[in-house]
């Protein structure tokens, strides 16, 4: 595998996870490191990493805490 692939797999956990957890991506990685982008999009879909996925959790947040307000009154 190429050195800055693994430092930088190595550098995010995540990434390591999901590597373990999904073996074929170090055959896939080592063959065509370009794939790169297409591993980290889905470790991003995988874990929920997304911005749009951080805007729903933060928006899920919102309406709980208003849920939550509302039946105090």
């Amino acid at each position: 595998m190429d050195i800055r692939i693994k430092l930088f797999l190595d550098s995010n956990p995540d990434y390591k996870r999901y590597l373990r957890s999904n073996s074929y991506w170090y055959k896939t990685l080592i063959r065509n490191p370009e794939m790169i982008d297409v591993f980290i999009s889905e470790v991003k879909e995988k874990y929920k990493l997304r911005t749009t996925d951080k805007i729903n959790n933060i928006i899920d947040k919102i309406d709980m805490v208003s849920k939550f307000i509302n039946v105090l009154r």
